[in-house]
């Protein structure tokens, strides 16, 4: 199987306010909610594309916004409209349109700022390898990464999308299916307030998480502080935790 035949597929939604990253709306305003979304798929796109795959960008609702099409340019990936009736029937429409190809398929979201080229490469040598399935749970009880040799329709059907049992009914159909699946490390993602302060609280690491922490700073209107105790206003001012 060729690796040159390989795709990443990024899902994501455009970042119209009110429609994106609710949870964090909550507390930040629609505005300020839909630029965290908009720096994180921009780095998650930055940090992604560099791998023996081809990198595609699958868009919500179309690919017509502005900001996909700057992403296009910038980042040299394709652009597909995600088609289906709920967020599973959307997946898996991708997955098996990447697969069609040949070669092997990992779709991620743009929610989790930690994943890396590294996570997607050792996804793609499990699936080469002869495993059917590959997951990166994340830590609230879903997963931030799926990668398969073929399509697989059972894993998206009547999931309970958004809830803490979307890993354990997925893994549940696995095993029913009778297919083999390794699991990656888990991942945090970024879907409330304590997960955003958390992240610009670590203040990075790597230079890639670096740069998203201070481009959230400033959409945040928090100038560049550096990490400590950082906690979030309503109004996106900082805080200093107790």
């Amino acid at each position: 199987m060729s690796r040159a035949l390989d795709r990443l597929i990024v899902f994501a939604k455009a970042p119209r306010p009110g429609q994106v990253k609710t949870r964090l709306a909550r507390h930040l305003g629609a505005q300020r909610a839909a630029a965290v979304h908009r720096e994180l798929l921009r780095h998650s796109l930055a940090s992604l594309r560099h791998g023996p795959w081809q990198t595609q960008l699958w868009c919500a609702p179309g690919c017509g916004h502005p900001f996909f099409l700057q992403c296009r340019r910038r980042h040299d990936v394709t652009l597909h409209r995600q088609h289906g009736a709920d967020l599973g029937l959307r997946m898996h429409h991708a997955l098996a349109s990447a697969l069609r190809a040949g070669g092997a398929a990992v779709l991620v979201g743009s929610d989790c700022p930690y994943l890396g080229c590294g996570h997607v490469a050792q996804a793609l040598v499990a699936l080469h390898q002869g495993e059917d399935c590959v997951l990166t749970p994340a830590e609230d009880g879903g997963y931030v990464l799926i990668g398969l040799r073929r399509p697989t329709p059972t894993l998206f059907k009547g999931i309970p999308w958004g809830s803490a049992m979307v890993l354990h009914d997925t893994r549940a159909r696995l095993r029913r299916a009778r297919l083999r699946w390794r699991e990656l490390p888990p991942l945090a993602d970024i879907d409330e307030l304590p997960d955003l302060e958390t992240l610009l609280r670590r203040g990075g690491g790597e230079r890639p998480l670096r740069e998203l922490c201070r481009r959230l700073q400033t959409c945040l209107g928090l100038g560049q502080a550096p990490g400590g105790h950082c906690r979030i206003s309503a109004r996106g001012r900082r805080g200093h935790a107790p």
